[in-house]
């Protein structure tokens, strides 16, 4: 198995190209967000900027301030907003290691908060993040995420030739329930908190490139490359067609309290 190197970094190019699902989460995440459209927003974890345009949308006369901590996403990020003096995209960075010049209005974050383990550290480094009185809105997978696919995912990875590299996997994910999760965030500082589940089943576009990049693409990083087609494509055989994937989506509202200096 390959070492830890923190967060893995993502084929930028396709996901931009694929990521239709996740664009359509974040517009119901940015509908709980109450913008007048002044602010200054933090998009904790912008990806290749698609989802980060819409929320530059909502602001005529605000800014974004964009982190993410995979390389080719912010290279992507910064190609599609180089002529846009209202999008900052900082260098890649942990979202656990995030400190910010200043303050902003919100934090937004859509299809993210799962791929970081560490909960209690990033939910400090949000709320640092934010002024008195800002709120939070994000979206992640949540407790029961793709579960039926992934135990297609970890049949196949426990045979043959796979199971050498992927036989007892249990992967980076970090797939929290609302009980774990709240508690998490008022230990952090947070009020108002309001955290709940959401079934999403999704029929993902280009399915095999869908989950090369998305779903698998941790797997795919335990494997030696000859192997990484043949597993993806057993995967999705298995899974049959038409692909549904049982996406489950973690809600999360929060406020930083007003005279939390």
């Amino acid at each position: 198995m390959r070492p830890d190197r923190g967060p893995r970094d993502w084929d930028a190019a396709s996901y931009d190209r694929v990521s239709g699902p996740q664009a359509t989460w974040a517009a119901a995440v940015l509908d709980r967000l109450d913008l007048a459209g002044t602010e200054t927003v933090l998009d904790a974890g912008c990806g290749a900027g698609r989802v980060t345009a819409l929320l530059l949308e909502r602001l005529p006369r605000g800014r974004v301030v964009a982190a993410d901590a995979a390389p080719s996403m912010v290279e992507q990020a910064r190609a599609a907003f180089a002529a846009e003096p209202r999008v900052e995209v900082l260098d890649p960075i942990d979202l656990v290691e995030l400190e910010l010049d200043a303050p902003v209005d919100a934090v937004f974050s859509n299809a993210v908060l799962h791929w970081v383990p560490d909960h209690e550290r990033l939910f400090e480094r949000l709320h640092a993040a934010l002024r008195p009185g800002g709120r939070m809105s994000a979206q992640c997978g949540g407790e029961g995420n793709i579960a039926a696919f992934h135990a297609v995912a970890a049949r196949v990875g426990s045979e043959t030739p796979y199971a050498d590299y992927l036989g007892g996997w249990r992967g980076p994910w970090n797939f929290a329930s609302p009980q774990e999760t709240e508690p998490r965030l008022g230990a952090a500082g947070f009020e108002e908190v309001e955290c709940w589940l959401e079934p999403w089943p999704v029929e993902p576009p280009e399915p095999l490139v869908y989950l090369r990049t998305v779903c698998l693409g941790a797997h795919l990083l335990e494997l030696p490359d000859q192997l990484r087609d043949p597993y993806a494509r057993e995967v999705i055989r298995r899974c049959g067609e038409p692909l549904e994937l049982d996406y489950v989506r973690l809600n999360i509202g929060a406020r930083r309290p007003v005279n939390d200096a």
